[in-house]
């Protein structure tokens, strides 16, 4: 139980470790190009934004997914890397189908692995609403200076 907890808390940093990675590109991003993104057209700016963060997000996601099912293949939890992706993917999304299930003795990564999607789903959505707020609200602070 003890190195379960060990592995999936590791697996976990570093997925908080990529998050706050992604996060930060994205904020470097942000502001190299803010000069642009705060000029008309804003909508299709917005979209911009929205879209090259949305690339983020799911490569984000990739990594972390990858991570796990890496993990439990190398335990030889799976055989496949097919069944292990898989699984880590159902489990990070906290769909939770109950086709594939772990044996017993790993039982507990099943459960971090949700709890690690649940962060990262947490994360990605601030990051997404954070990063469209702060392009906005520029937008607009400089729709009022010129007015």
């Amino acid at each position: 139980m003890l190195i379960q907890i060990m592995l999936g808390s590791a697996l976990l940093v570093f997925s908080i470790v990529v998050a706050g990675s992604v996060f930060w590109i994205m904020e470097y991003w942000l502001m190299r190009l803010r000069p642009w993104l705060i000029v008309p057209p804003h909508r299709p700016k917005l979209m911009l934004v929205m879209c090259v963060s949305a690339v983020g997000i799911l490569l984000q996601m990739a990594i972390g997914v990858w991570a796990w099912a890496l993990t439990m293949i190398a335990l030889g939890i799976f055989q496949t890397v097919e069944t292990a992706v898989y699984f880590a993917l159902v489990a990070f999304t906290t769909l939770g189908f109950g086709d594939i299930l772990l044996p017993i003795e790993w039982r507990l990564l099943g459960g971090m692995a949700a709890i690690n999607g649940l962060l990262n789903i947490g994360f990605v959505t601030a990051m997404l609403v954070e990063g469209l707020r702060q392009v906005r609200l520029q937008q607009i602070a400089l729709m009022d200076a010129d007015t």
